[in-house]
């Protein structure tokens, strides 16, 4: 445990006070204008300048600057900005920001955006200015890895192929909702961050909910959701350009431009950039790039309408397979060894690779009906292109010789002299590469009413419509030097000479269709706040095969098959005084299976109509505190997560066998505690320690195998996964964190994260005898580091940052597949990235 150790040494370290550099001294309260109160984070900006303050967790301020008199810019998302005059030292007194009835507002409500001490769910906040600093050449859900019970990684290293697991489920289970508009996969439930990676450059705030969390819409979060709300609502006029450079060949460049809100109402907002690297890991160069558009009018006082366009087109080579430790120790790389790349030509070949472009364009439609009455309508449709690179052939052992020893790259000019030399006796190629293509259509609207019954009580409700249809299908990308290959998968073209760009091998369309309802109850009065909701949703499934049946076959497009789900949930907060607040949370929610569970065979017989609805139960209770100098939140939470979607398929004696798993039942639960204390003006220390026990509950017994004929075969067997880890997920983290500005707008940034009882991953359904526990492996603690610095050149605002992540180059596993021995020597596992860096400047106008 030498790095929980460092932990406690650091925690010594920085538990001590700034040393303030007083010139002309500004104090005051930013409040609610309608509600009282102070607004926690608010901005206070000297006009003209780079100095500014946050406001503390009861709105109130201090600012220190050199100038004697000014004007200070004071701004709150969600309001009007509003600009205070001071001259000399002293109190400014109560600075009241009105809400600002725009496009926000409405985001806010289908958003649902939690509010401290009064939303009663465990909540974590993440500032646009943080993710500026602190995010470097991350992955963009590592900027959460401070976070209370987040698990967050790059996987395999590839651009944009980070992972984030939350109090132990992964991103099936956990909503990820961009501007109110969910974006998990509505298939299988997963989130591609390589979808979103520009979304770091447009994200004004980011809200992670643990637990249930305050959605009403039925989306899946068992684990907890994450909202993210981009910059789309920016009023005010001006831009940025940006630019980066970092390691291994990192480069980015982009601007931001913003019209602000211009008499006839108009206002508009364009960002765009673009990034290209040779990657960390072996093999993994990448290039993308990020465009987003919004456009926004005011129509009289009542309506507000707002158009949002984004994406972020990109191609970068992965390390998509994991391998032993020792392949690592004995490769000249080390830890960025990558055995999925090759040489061709004297060129680098991305044998796995992934491209993809998804845009997401959304209407939005604010309509103040009255006083008490407001909806919010989001239309929005999805358009996704790309997938993923792979080899395919007769003789795909070709893509293990390499040039030299097994660390070193695939031979691709081996395969390609095999292939020309096939060509010229009229034969085609033996290997050669594929892609799996996933694209899809998505069309949705999400409409939400506000009501205010009574001053205490307010009624929302709405509808969640969805359609989906995915596109899958194999495509030949590079028959390395070969002229066709024998194609056979197609029953309506049989033994075709395929080239580059047919399909092979499979050819099918997924549709999802979802219809859901939601009706929610809050109250509020003087110290109580409350909520009840109540969802309901229907999911449907059907499959077309356009290769595994005839044009006139019935059974090419299956029937629909309807899943019905809802959710019932409700919480209450307590505020005992200005100081301390107790809230507690429960709920009950079926959720329906996966696509892949209604159709675990890739066929339209081998139908699993009897998938079980998944089924959650979660109780939470949480205590915090709030002073103007520090805030702290403890958490108790409770998941029970029952009849997992799970299915076995496995082939034997030249048979496929399928078999439906019910009762894998899984427990979570845990206690999470976080702080961030401001002890002065240029000093913040924050730190969180998250403690889980995530366990498998019970055996399962008399599993019955079926054929491909549905009748069952053989005798039925057991499951023996009682009391085993979770795995995939450290179950322990923490995290300690300082942010001091040593000198006038100079800020240095540190933070520490520590990682424990990570199990590898394993297949509960594999486990048919009783076994260990699977591998852990070794806990491991790493350093960040950010030096700003910001000044004015000319008329622009410009920021300076240099980002360091794992300053002490730590060597650590990040993930990792469990062995047969359930030891280090069996595990396949991905290192983590050494010491990494960037260099980024910003110009503001």
């Amino acid at each position: 445990m030498r790095a929980m150790k460092k932990m406690y040494l650091v925690m010594a370290a920085f538990l001590f006070t700034a040393v303030a550099f007083a010139q002309v001294t500004v104090t005051g309260t930013v409040t609610d204008g309608e509600l009282g109160g102070g607004l926690p984070g608010a901005n206070v900006l000297v006009k003209g300048t780079t100095t500014g303050a946050s406001a503390d967790f009861d709105g109130k301020f201090s600012l220190t600057t050199s100038k004697s008199s000014g004007v200070l810019v004071v701004s709150y998302m969600g309001y009007t900005t509003k600009e205070v005059s001071f001259s000399g030292s002293g109190d400014l007194g109560t600075i009241a920001l009105m809400p600002d009835a725009s496009i926000l507002e409405g985001v806010v409500i289908i958003a649902s955006v939690a509010k401290d001490r009064e939303t009663p769910v465990a909540v974590s906040n993440i500032r646009a200015e943080d993710i500026e600093i602190k995010l470097g050449t991350q992955e963009f859900p590592e900027i959460l890895k401070s976070t209370p019970g987040v698990y967050a990684t790059k996987s395999g290293g590839g651009f944009g192929d980070g992972r984030v697991n939350l109090r132990g489920f992964n991103s099936e289970n956990v909503a990820v909702m961009i501007n109110g508009v969910p974006v998990n996969d509505m298939e299988n439930g997963r989130v591609y961050w390589s979808n979103w990676a520009g979304l770091a450059d447009v994200t004004g705030d980011m809200q992670v909910q643990r637990g249930l969390g305050a959605s009403k819409v039925a989306v899946p979060s068992v684990g907890g959701t994450i909202n993210i709300l981009t910059k789309s609502t920016d009023m005010e006029k001006g831009g940025n350009i940006y630019t980066a450079v970092g390691n291994d060949g990192f480069q980015k460049y982009g601007f931001t431009l913003s019209t602000g809100k211009l008499d006839n109402g108009w206002a508009a907002t364009v960002s765009a950039s673009r990034t290209t690297g040779e990657g960390y890991v072996d093999g993994t160069q990448f290039q993308g790039a990020n465009y987003f558009v919004n456009i926004a009018k005011e129509i009289g006082e009542n309506h507000l309408i707002s158009l949002t366009s984004f994406g972020a087109p990109q191609r970068h080579g992965q390390r998509q397979n994991m391998s032993p430790i020792a392949d690592y120790r004995n490769a000249d790389s080390g830890i960025r060894f990558n055995p999925d790349w090759g040489i061709k030509n004297g060129q680098i070949t991305h044998i796995e690779d992934n491209f993809y472009h998804k845009n997401q364009t959304s209407l939005n439609h604010i309509w103040t009906i009255s006083e008490k009455s407001l909806l919010s309508t989001a239309a929005y449709a999805s358009w996704g292109s790309g997938g993923g690179g792979g080899t395919a052939g007769t003789n795909t052992e070709l893509f293990k010789v390499r040039l030299g020893g097994d660390d070193q790259p695939v031979d691709l000019d081996n395969i390609v002299e095999i292939n020309r030399e096939n060509g010229n006796n009229g034969l085609g190629s033996e290997a050669y590469l594929r892609a799996s293509r996933n694209d899809h259509r998505w069309y949705g609207i999400l409409s939400t009413l506000k009501t205010e019954l009574t001053e205490d009580i307010d009624l929302l409700g709405g509808i969640d419509l969805r359609t989906y249809t995915g596109i899958h299908f194999s495509e030949i990308t590079d028959l390395l030097g070969g002229d066709f290959v024998l194609e056979d998968s197609d029953v309506n073209n049989p033994n075709r000479l395929a080239k580059v760009g047919d399909k092979r091998d499979y050819n099918n369309d997924g549709k999802v269709g979802w219809q859901g309802v939601f009706l929610q109850g809050e109250y509020s009065k003087d110290a109580l706040s409350a909520f009840v909701s109540v969802a309901a949703s229907n999911t449907s499934y059907k499959r077309i095969d356009y290769f595994q049946y005839t044009s006139n076959d019935p059974l090419r497009e299956s029937d629909r098959y309807n899943y019905f789900g809802y959710s019932a949930k409700g919480g209450a907060n307590y505020n005992l005084n200005e100081n301390h607040n107790v809230f507690a949370n429960i709920g009950y929610f079926e959720k329906a299976p996966n696509f892949r569970a209604v159709f675990p065979r890739f066929n339209n017989v081998d139908i699993n109509e009897d998938a079980e609805n998944e089924k959650i139960f979660s109780v939470e209770l949480g205590y915090g505190y709030r002073s103007s100098k520090l805030a702290a939140n403890v958490n108790l939470y409770r998941t029970a997560w029952n009849d997992r979607s799970t299915t076995s398929n496995f082939q034997a004696d030249g048979q496929r066998y399928f078999a439906n798993l019910l009762g894998v039942n899984a427990l979570h639960q845990g206690v999470e505690f976080d702080f961030d204390y401001r002890p002065s003006d240029r000093l913040r220390i924050i730190g969180m320690l998250s403690l889980g026990d995530w366990t498998w509950t019970d055996n399962i017994e008399n599993v019955q195998i079926f054929d491909e004929d549905q009748n069952p075969v053989g005798k039925p067997f057991n499951l023996f996964i009682e009391d085993l880890k979770v795995s995939d997920a450290a179950q322990t983290t923490a995290s300690l964190g300082l942010d001091y500005e040593f000198m006038e707008d100079v800020n240095i940034t540190v933070d520490y994260n520590y990682y424990d009882n990570l199990y590898a991953r394993y297949d509960p359904a594999a486990r048919v005898t009783a076994q260990p526990q699977s591998w852990e492996a070794p806990d491991y603690g790493l350093f960040d580091a950010s030096l700003r610095y910001r000044f004015k050149l000319g008329n622009f605002d410009t920021t300076l940052i240099g980002r360091m992540n794992n300053v002490f180059n730590t060597e650590y596993i990040a993930d990792a597949i469990d062995g047969n021995g359930h030891d280090a020597a069996s595990a396949l596992v991905w290192y983590g990235f050494g010491r990494t860096f960037n260099i980024s400047a910003k110009f503001r106008f």
